[in-house]
């Protein structure tokens, strides 16, 4: 019992502490996180679990369209927006058709958005 307080308390406090950039790194790694159990739970035929983890991928896709400041980040940023928006529509069809080839399209993508996000915190604080 002490060990799960003590867990959900640091789990709070990290998210309550995290700046901007590790809010999002902590988003785009959940993305990977639920596509991926929510691609197991079709191949093991689990609708439900299916649903609840694809539309979790879903919602980190909307909220990273709704913070993402076009006005300020110009011809990259529309790209993005663009490629987030793909993301989310065909999330919402893999999960309609439970379809596993949407989902092995997509995972590589999610993927590669993580790395590419997290290759720019490095750089921003001055990593290589």
């Amino acid at each position: 019992m002490y060990a799960q307080n003590a867990y959900k308390t640091y789990k709070t406090n990290s998210i309550n502490y995290a700046s901007r950039e590790q809010l999002l790194l902590m988003l785009v790694d959940g993305a990977v996180k639920f596509s991926k159990i929510g691609r197991q739970a079709i191949i093991d035929k689990d609708v439900k679990k299916a649903h609840e983890n694809i539309v979790k991928t879903q919602n980190i896709f909307f909220e990273l369209m709704a913070t993402l400041d076009i006005n300020a980040g110009g011809d990259w940023a529309k790209s993005l927006m663009n490629v987030y928006d793909f993301i989310a529509r065909r999330l919402i069809d893999a999960n309609m058709k439970k379809d596993l080839a949407i989902m092995d399209e997509l995972i590589p993508l999610i993927e590669n958005i993580k790395d590419t996000w997290e290759q720019a915190y490095k750089l921003s604080k001055g990593g290589k």
